[in-house]
């Protein structure tokens, strides 16, 4: 079962390209350590909510964009094996001193999938969401996903992801518990849907919203906390 290592980062605007690369120099040490699929999208429609979004998980300013990204893993030994040997690589140190974001900010943990519908690689958007989910509700979550993935498959998509919070801790500063407003009981749910291009998306977004398959009344989550936007691959890989 796919093991997914999610972020959540806000960079300064000006810093795309400087972003890219330095992300990049990181993919050959972290393919070394079993990383599968790395990717790294850049904001481009993430829009403002009215209880919460992606901007405020990040403490975001408006000269900054949310980076939303992941890796994939075959499996937790693997990432956690991974997490060990990043410490006593030389090539982290170098990829963690003076970066072009704060730090300090960055969101990240641990999700186990519970569902993985489509193809993988080589996706031209990416439609990222993060949301509160009851820590019973898993199984159940897992059931709701695989009914609707295949709905925006349908659609135009080209892979639907959905994990839940395995290895999600809470941070100084920010955290994807206080991102979702988590509530006793609750706990973090990290996916993204694929696209083959934007326009896709946006055309697809529309058949998916009028399907009467996606009404919603059987989802196991706070819809209303549910944080969500749409990004440019920068790296996938």
């Amino acid at each position: 079962m796919t093991y997914v290592e999610g972020f959540l980062l806000a960079v300064p605007t000006a810093n795309r390209e400087a972003y890219r690369e330095h992300a990049a120099k990181g993919l050959a040490m972290f393919k070394d350590f079993g990383v599968v699929r790395a990717v790294e999208g850049w904001g481009d429609d993430v829009p403002r909510g009215k209880v919460n979004d992606l901007w405020g998980a990040v403490q975001a300013g408006e000269d900054e964009t949310v980076v939303f990204s992941w890796f994939e893993y075959p499996d937790r030994a693997t990432r956690d094996a991974a997490g060990e040997k990043m410490l006593s690589d030389p090539r982290m140190e170098a990829l963690v001193t003076d970066p072009p974001f704060d730090g300090k900010r960055m969101i990240w943990g641990g999700f186990e999938s519970v569902s993985d519908v489509g193809r993988a690689g080589g996706a031209g958007y990416i439609d990222g969401i993060v949301l509160p989910l009851r820590a019973d509700a898993r199984a159940a979550y897992g059931v709701f996903c695989e009914r609707v993935g295949p709905v925006f498959l349908e659609h135009g998509a080209v892979r639907v992801m959905d994990a839940v919070a395995d290895d999600v801790q809470d941070g100084a500063v920010t955290d994807f518990n206080r991102a979702v407003l988590r509530e006793e009981g609750e706990v973090a749910a990290f996916g993204w849907v694929e696209w083959p291009d934007k326009a896709a998306r946006d055309v697809g977004w529309e058949k998916v919203m009028a399907d009467p398959r996606m009404s919603g009344e059987d989802a196991p989550f706070d819809g209303k906390r549910m944080i969500f936007g749409g990004f440019v691959p920068l790296i996938d890989t």
